[in-house]
């Protein structure tokens, strides 16, 4: 997944594959919870306070059909101290419907991203 910053807050455009297949047709609720964990994330790293998820909680509102395309958003709602409230929702690009949404805490950290080494 790679978020980009936006005036909406941290966007990421993307279409799961089959082998996060749950029921027949539907990807797993904790692939979907995974994607809103990662757009706290980026929202917060974005906004200059990067920190480790301590409190996610995902309201699941419909399932996610293997293959269909989505849109997953997270924003930072407050900065506290040495907390970050977060909050992050998926969207079907289709219809525009709800997918899934949650709310987050997260604990500023001395955080950085180390990318993968592409071999030849």
């Amino acid at each position: 997944m790679v978020f980009t910053p936006g005036p909406d807050g941290s966007v990421c455009e993307l279409t799961l594959p089959r082998k996060f297949q749950s029921w027949a047709g539907m990807t797993h609720g904790g692939i979907v919870s995974l994607m809103l964990d990662e757009a706290v994330g980026w929202a917060a790293w974005h906004a200059g306070h990067p920190g480790v998820t301590g409190r996610l909680q995902v309201s699941l509102r419909r399932p996610l059909k293997l293959g269909e395309p989505v849109r997953v958003v997270g924003k930072v709602d407050k900065i506290r101290r040495t907390l970050v409230y977060a909050s992050a929702y998926v969207d079907s690009k289709a219809d525009g419907g709800r997918v899934a949404d949650a709310t987050a805490t997260l604990v500023v950290a001395d955080a950085r991203v180390e990318m993968p080494v592409q071999s030849d």
